[in-house]
């Protein structure tokens, strides 16, 4: 959770408006995305290491107590990378397994949302493994790279989700809509960046374009129904 003050009610409002004229880039968004799984779907080398991996963390999930202050610290440090990128200091940070704090000098809604669509592990796990390729050639690791991704990417979503059981300021504070487009449109982006790097079967830059041709698509669908 982010040190933030409650937003006035008109900000509130233009955010709704926002998260409503948002819903066709959602739905262009998710069009994309599944086609895009379905071009990489031949990329053995990477599906099968990365689903075992998810399916590594589910059985641990599933059979064994939630390391939630391992979430917790990943959720807090979060918002403290994303403020420093925005050019805000982190004040004061508490993390516990019962819950966690951060202040911060400035917030904005992509600090406060960025713990439920950036997976930071998985961006830590890529990160030093690029590094470690770069400077000793770690090739015929990829396949542990994936294995590492799968289970740190599913660690994200199972224990987000359940962290978004319970009644999150981050979310209350810019509206539940919003909050919702906005980490909507951030996890599926992190598939439509990261799948085209990983497997190289796509390009990345078609991918984007597909991105709004999908939406609008979905905008003229939309407006054909308002004409008949």
């Amino acid at each position: 959770m982010a040190g933030a003050r409650s937003r006035p009610a008109s900000a509130k409002r233009l955010k709704f408006l926002a998260g409503l004229l948002l819903l066709p880039f959602c739905a262009g968004v998710a069009r994309t995305t599944v086609r895009l799984i379905q071009a990489t779907a031949t990329a053995d080398t990477f599906w099968f290491p990365f689903v075992a991996g998810a399916a590594c963390w589910l059985s641990i999930y599933v059979l064994l107590p939630k390391p939630l202050w391992l979430y917790v610290c990943g959720h807090e440090l979060t918002h403290a990378l994303w403020a420093c990128t925005f050019g805000g200091k982190v004040k004061k940070i508490k993390i516990s397994a019962r819950g966690g704090y951060v202040s911060l000098s400035k917030t904005n809604f992509l600090i406060s949302l960025s713990p439920y669509f950036f997976p930071l592990y998985a961006v830590l796990i890529l990160a030093g493994f690029i590094l470690g390729h770069v400077i000793w050639g770690l090739r015929t690791w990829f396949p542990l790279l994936y294995l590492s991704l799968g289970t740190a990417y599913c660690f994200h979503v199972t224990l987000t989700a359940f962290a978004l059981k319970a009644k999150q300021t981050d979310i209350t504070d810019h509206g539940r809509l919003f909050s919702a487009v906005i980490i909507w449109l951030g996890n599926l982006g992190v598939l439509i960046v990261g799948l085209p790097l990983l497997t190289s079967k796509v390009n990345l830059s078609s991918t984007i374009l597909e991105v709004f041709a999908d939406t609008f698509s979905v905008v003229a669908w939309v407006a054909s129904l308002f004409k008949s």
